[in-house]
């Protein structure tokens, strides 16, 4: 019995809001988990934020928006890669590079949220 209760506790944890919060990460794994729920919640974001801008923006000003979203994704796809670089091999890069992704993601979604119509 005491170990189901074992075994069940860490489901518990996960169900946990301030869990999902990442309020309590302590190993460098549960670190990477939560900041990459966050960077799923800011890609989620920024894709919200794109069709709001489709739906309200004008035929050219969309075209220029995707080529620059066309060139904006390999620039962060880069730029991350190169910030984690120094921490190759480290348990602490995929936290370097999944945070430089979260927030370089949300900053595009405010440069989106921006050219929406007021």
């Amino acid at each position: 019995m005491v170990g189901l209760a074992c075994l069940a506790a860490p489901a518990l944890l996960l169900a946990d809001p301030a869990r999902a919060a990442c309020s309590d990460a302590a190993t460098t794994v549960e670190m990477r988990e939560c900041r990459g729920e966050e960077y799923e919640a800011a890609d989620a974001e920024l894709n919200a934020v794109y069709g709001q801008l489709k739906a309200a923006a004008s035929d050219d000003v969309m075209a220029q928006v995707r080529t620059a979203q066309r060139a904006w994704i390999p620039f962060r796809d880069a730029a991350c890669l190169a910030e984690a670089a120094p921490y190759e091999g480290g348990s602490i890069q995929p936290l370097i590079h999944v945070s430089c992704l979260t927030r370089l993601t949300q900053r595009r979604s405010e440069d989106l949220r921006a050219l929406l119509p007021n």
